[in-house]
């Protein structure tokens, strides 16, 4: 019940503030918070990124190996996505076997990086129906608050535009570039419903009382390539457009920085 009111009480905080157009931490609704990304961070990985979204950080890494490929795509390689929480990041995770949150984060970035078609998939088999590449995305979460999910595909992004395949490695002969064959540069931002109005890139104070989620994934044309829903709350028809347009704008920005935190033009 205490924790009832208490939530109560800051939900009604920030509706008072979303009725002038801002948010208890002085952003406007489609803001963002700071965002600061940097590339190549880890040493023995083929390729790997290191983000902070306000309060939120995390790292994503990135290794590759041969593997058998899937029957129904024998001449595909192979994208994996694993997210872990630990209780370094939130008293809120627990060690373990993935908790829900972690699957549908992964989920979601998955999804939205293979419906994309971000890697050209099929410039990976090594010995089409017998041997292609497997991508791993690992995602470690070292502090948490809010917006996971931006957060993790932002860094994901620029961990797999700059990841190397390691051919040496592995001993393999190769002709021309060792990058990973990058098709499509997307991007993802989350939306969260507060009573009648909706911010972008939600705090953890702002998830915790949200009606409803919802994280939109793009690609550089603007054209929805993946969307999820989270939250027991709906989003009214007029509301989606909204959010639409929005995202409009903001997904140009956001794609700025991964370009300029991978050295891209």
């Amino acid at each position: 019940m205490r924790e009832e009111i208490i939530d109560s009480m800051v939900k009604e905080k920030i509706i008072n503030f979303a009725k002038k157009g801002m948010r208890i931490d002085n952003r406007k609704l489609n803001e963002y918070r700071n965002i600061d990304l940097l590339t190549n961070i880890i040493t023995n990985a083929d390729g790997s990124a290191q983000i902070s979204l306000g309060d939120t950080s995390l790292i994503a890494g990135i290794k590759m190996e041969p593997a058998v490929p899937f029957p129904d795509t024998p001449n595909a390689g192979i994208l994996t996505t694993n997210v872990e929480l630990t209780p370094m990041a939130s008293p809120m995770f627990e060690g373990g076997p993935p908790s829900p949150e972690a699957v549908e984060i992964a989920r979601v970035v998955d999804r939205g990086i293979r419906e994309s078609k971000m890697v050209n998939t099929e410039k990976l088999a090594i010995v089409p129906g017998e041997k292609v590449w497997m991508v791993y995305i690992d995602i470690h979460v070292l502090d948490y608050d809010g917006n996971l999910f931006d957060a993790s595909f932002l860094a994901s992004v620029a961990a797999l535009m700059t990841t190397k395949i390691p051919y040496k490695k592995f001993n393999m002969q190769f002709s021309g570039s060792d990058t990973l064959p990058i098709d499509h540069l997307p991007v993802e931002s989350t939306y969260v419903k507060i009573g009648d109005f909706i911010s972008v890139d939600p705090t953890l104070e702002e998830e915790t009382i949200a009606d409803a989620r919802l994280t939109v994934g793009v690609d550089e044309n603007g054209d929805i390539r993946a969307m999820q829903k989270g939250g027991r709350g709906s989003f009214k028809t007029e509301e989606l457009y909204n959010i639409l347009e929005i995202n409009k704008n903001i997904h140009q920005s956001l794609r700025e920085k991964v370009k300029q935190a991978c050295g891209v033009q």
